[in-house]
């Protein structure tokens, strides 16, 4: 446990960032939205994409959102066609198609690359923090109420996994 503090500790200081509140991406709506407006709650961090057969977990996503957003949870989606080009649309037809077809409700940010030479600055603090390249669509990072990375589940992890709705509830109660 000690060495992995120290390992956060290290990859944030090499990354510049202490924790995730210090990114600022934009919304799906294209507004300027930083992560430090979720100082204090626990998020759960997800590259998304419509196309992809982990598609149907916003279902879950949702869900989970749902039932702990009144602790202080929030959901964060970030759309990326990193892989098998499984998320070709615009940042509109994508909340287009998670508010349709999903009934979406998490703060959705415009679409990034988690891969890369490209990736965003979030993902490369994310990644190396934790271990390594994003695999596939629909990893998570969840995040604790200080900004640091709690723990990364894969994409085959559905958020309402117990080992997940776990994390998260020991997380709101710290």
């Amino acid at each position: 446990m000690l060495l992995s503090a120290s390992l956060l500790l290290f990859a944030a200081a090499l990354f510049g960032a202490a924790n995730v509140y210090e990114f600022t991406l934009n919304s799906i709506d294209g507004a300027p939205a930083p992560l430090s407006a979720y100082k204090g709650k626990v998020l759960l961090l997800v590259n998304v994409a419509s196309k992809c057969g982990f598609t149907p977990q916003y279902k879950e996503l949702e869900a989970v959102y749902e039932k702990y957003k009144g602790q202080g949870f929030v959901i964060a989606g970030f759309p990326a066609n990193n892989f098998g080009a499984q998320e070709p649309g615009t940042n509109e037809e994508i909340k287009t198609f998670c508010t349709r077809n999903y009934s979406v409700t998490f703060p959705m940010y415009a679409k990034i690359s988690v891969k890369g030479a490209d990736i965003a600055p979030l993902y490369e603090y994310l990644t190396k923090s934790t271990g390594g390249d994003i695999k596939w669509n629909f990893t998570k990072f969840l995040i604790g109420k200080d900004g640091a990375i709690v723990a990364r589940f894969e994409s085959k992890v559905k958020p309402d996994d117990p080992e997940v709705t776990a994390a998260i509830e020991k997380a709101l109660a710290q």
